[in-house]
C-alpha cells in the first residue's frame, strides 16, 4: 500500500457542536446524518443550514438509510431491531434481527433494488419480500458498507482487521466470493462510500483522516484532519463534495465524556471524482 496524494486543503465547516456524526447520506438534495448523543437525524444543505428531521426512539448505536419508496429505515443497534418511520412520524418494526445473531447491530445500506443489509454480530439481509436471513458472519468489528452502482458488489469495512472486504451479490441478494478488497495497513476503516472510478473513501477515527483507496490497496488520496473521522459521503452538486463527520475520540471507556464535549463537526471538501453507488 502506497500513498499517491495527500490533500493539503482546509475543509469547509458546515456545522459544529455535534456529538458523533454517523451514517451520512446524500438524499433529496441535502446531507443527512445521525447525531449520536442527541438521537437526532439531521439534514444540512451545502451552505450549512440544518434542520432536525427525526428524533429516533432508540439507544446507541443507530444508523439509517432509505427504501426505494422513500421510507426511512433505522437500525436500533442494542435492541436488535430494524425500524421503519411511517408518514405520521411513528416508528414500527420492519424486521427483528435478534434471531439472526446476538449482540449489537451497527450499520446499514440499502442497494438499488431495495435489498437491505445490516451488520453487527453477523450480516443480515432483509429482502424486498420482507424475509430476513443471515448472509455472512465472522467479522472483526464490521462497520460502514457500500454497494457498487451495478448492484453486484458489497464492500464492508472491517475496523479491527484493518481492511475492506467484498462480496459478490446474487440476484436474490445472497452474498458469495468473500475476499479482501483492500488491505489498509494501519488504517482503521469506519464509514465508507464509493466513487465513479470504483475507488472507496473510508473514514478513519484513530488516524484522523479520510482515505481514498483503490481495490488492491493502493492509496490514491488522503485528507488529514485534527480529530477522528467517523464517516464520509459523496454528495452535493454532481456528488462531487466529500462530506465528513468528525469528532474528538477518547476511546470506548470515555465515550460518554466525548459525546458530552460536543466536538463533532460536519465538514466538506470538493473532490475530482464524483460519488456513485449506494448509499
Amino acid at each position: 500500500m502506497s500513498s499517491q496524494l495527500t490533500t493539503r486543503v482546509v475543509p469547509r465547516t458546515l456545522l459544529t457542536g455535534l456529538g458523533f456524526g454517523e451514517s451520512p447520506r446524500w438524499h433529496a438534495g441535502r446531507l443527512w446524518f445521525a447525531n449520536w448523543g442527541t438521537q437526532q437525524v439531521v439534514a444540512c444543505d451545502a451552505r450549512g443550514r440544518s434542520s432536525v428531521e427525526a428524533v429516533v426512539p432508540t439507544t446507541l448505536p443507530f444508523s439509517f438509510d432509505w427504501l426505494p419508496n422513500g421510507r426511512m429505515l433505522i437500525v436500533s443497534g442494542q435492541e436488535g431491531l430494524l425500524l421503519r418511520l411511517e408518514p405520521d412520524g411513528s416508528a414500527v418494526v420492519h424486521a427483528d434481527l435478534n434471531a439472526i445473531a446476538p449482540g449489537i447491530w451497527n450499520e446499514i445500506v440499502v442497494d438499488g433494488r431495495g435489498n437491505t443489509y445490516i451488520n453487527g454480530g453477523a450480516l443480515a439481509l432483509v429482502a424486498t419480500d420482507g424475509s430476513v436471513r443471515k448472509v455472512a458472519e465472522d467479522f472483526a468489528f464490521p462497520n460502514g458498507m457500500a454497494v457498487t452502482p451495478d448492484n453486484r458488489t458489497l464492500v464492508v469495512a472491517e475496523s479491527h482487521a484493518n481492511r475492506l472486504i467484498a462480496f459478490d451479490i446474487g440476484t436474490d441478494g445472497s452474498l458469495a466470493h468473500r475476499r479482501t478488497w483492500a488491505d489498509l495497513g494501519d488504517g482503521s476503516p469506519d464509514g465508507i462510500c464509493i466513487d465513479a472510478e470504483g475507488a472507496v473513501w473510508y473514514a478513519d477515527v484513530p488516524n484522523r483522516r479520510c482515505v481514498r483507496v483503490r481495490e488492491g490497496g493502493v492509496v490514491l488520496e488522503t485528507i488529514d484532519l485534527d480529530r477522528g473521522c467517523f464517516a464520509c459521503m459523496l454528495g452535493g452538486r454532481n456528488r462531487s463534495s466529500l462530506f465528513i463527520v468528525a469528532a474528538e475520540w477518547l476511546g470506548f471507556p470515555r465515550m460518554a465524556e466525548a459525546l458530552a464535549a460536543r466536538s463533532g463537526m460536519l465538514l466538506a471538501v470538493d473532490v475530482a471524482v464524483p460519488g456513485a453507488g449506494w448509499p
